[in-house]
């Protein structure tokens, strides 16, 4: 089964997660995806923890059903082997500063020439202009800027390090298929490409959906636990007598009666919806005092049985072993290439069609470089030759 996008060849230049996921993703949905890494400099997935078998359990998921070529692009060399894989490969993925493709003569521009159907994504921290756009950051400094973390936390205690990367993935890896996907549509009508310039700032902004438009339209500044959905509503996790948490989203009238009634507060049903502050906090004050009456287990039966949107706060090894879950197939098995497999998350988008089978897990740094080099013509006397000068691993 060729996939969706059996039709797309992609040339990754990315490292660490941004670009990685939205190439994954890519590439799980039938897209040929050939990763360009240096022979020198060692990206960090590859040594994060935890390890599989010697290999990084992350670089192992993130770099699946891709090939690896290495290749060192500070070498004159290295751009002969590019401008031949741009006869094929017609899209670029690159997650560098603005200006250093450009001085490895790599930039759109360049590249462009050599292929004007191109569509050159680059996914950076700020963009490709304005005063920041040769700054460093990370995850956690671009939800900062972005303001998402001034109403995200508790009143007394500030924000929180959220434990996924939201900017990362929701801002640059998401954003950064979308706006590739909508290119090649776009080329498809035109016959040109365009370079893509997708800011996990400019991302994350754009994830202030409701409290943005608040603040827009009304001049509402939101606050940590002063909104209905971050805290300032009986909207919330609560702690049960045996130390575990449940989460209630009883939002509308019929979800919160039946919440209400299961707890014996029946009274209290009528204040779910109240703009009133003292009237959420005698809602949610009451629901705390019963939810520490109960244990974790006792809770999750009661609430099984309800449709009142509350559900427990499940540990990752409980999440994968949640009926849901392994009904939805979120896990799947990813070839080794030594006969065995590993563990991994499977592709959550499912067609109707069906996806390709997990070809491998993340390759070993250039282990296809031989095999890419063969395809473009290169002798095995030209590929020692360039093995032998440090252009290749």
């Amino acid at each position: 089964m060729p996939g969706p996008l059996a039709s797309l060849k992609v040339l990754d230049f990315s490292t660490l997660l941004p670009g990685p996921f939205a190439s994954l993703l890519l590439a799980d949905m039938g897209a040929e995806v050939l990763r360009i890494e240096s022979p020198t400099r060692v990206d960090l997935l590859r040594v994060l923890p935890p390890h599989d078998q010697g290999v990084s359990a992350s670089h192992a998921y993130l770099n699946r059903n891709k090939r690896s070529l290495a290749l060192d692009l500070k070498q004159p060399e290295a751009l002969e082997v590019i401008r031949q894989l741009l006869q094929d490969y017609d899209i670029v993925l690159e997650q560098f500063r603005p200006g250093v493709m450009e001085r490895l003569g790599l930039g759109y521009e360049a590249l462009k020439a050599i292929n004007p159907k191109l569509i050159y994504v680059s996914i950076t921290g700020y963009g490709q202009t304005g005063p920041y756009k040769d700054r460093a950051g990370h995850d956690i400094n671009y939800l900062a800027l972005a303001g998402l973390a001034s109403y995200t936390g508790r009143a007394d205690s500030g924000p929180l390090p959220l434990s996924m990367q939201v900017a990362d993935v929701a801002g640059g890896s998401l954003h950064g298929v979308i706006g590739l996907l909508a290119a090649v549509i776009a080329r498809q009508q035109t016959g040109a490409g365009q370079h893509l310039d997708v800011s996990m700032t400019d991302c994350a902004f754009s994830l202030n959906a409701l409290a943005g438009a608040g603040y827009l339209a009304c001049g509402e500044e939101p606050g940590r636990e002063d909104q209905m959905l971050n805290g300032g509503s009986f909207y919330d996790y609560y702690l049960t007598r045996d130390g575990r948490w449940l989460s209630v989203g009883s939002l509308e009238p019929a979800f919160m009666k039946q919440l209400c009634t299961a707890l014996g507060l029946e009274e209290l049903a009528a204040l779910g919806l109240s703009p009133q502050p003292a009237q959420q906090k005698k809602l949610k004050d009451a629901l705390k005092t019963e939810f520490e009456k109960h244990d974790f287990d006792e809770l999750c039966g009661l609430f099984a049985e309800l449709d009142a949107c509350v559900e427990p706060v499940l540990t990752l090894g409980e999440a994968v072993r949640h009926p849901q879950l392994q009904a939805r197939e979120l896990v799947t098995e990813v070839p080794r290439g030594d006969g065995t497999t590993q563990r991994q998350m499977a592709c959550p988008l499912k067609f109707s069609e069906g996806l390709p089978e997990p070809r491998h897990v993340g390759a070993a740094l250039g282990e296809h470089t031989d095999q890419v080099l063969g395809e473009l013509g290169f002798s095995a006397e030209r590929i020692d030759q360039l093995r032998a000068a440090k252009v290749i691993l």
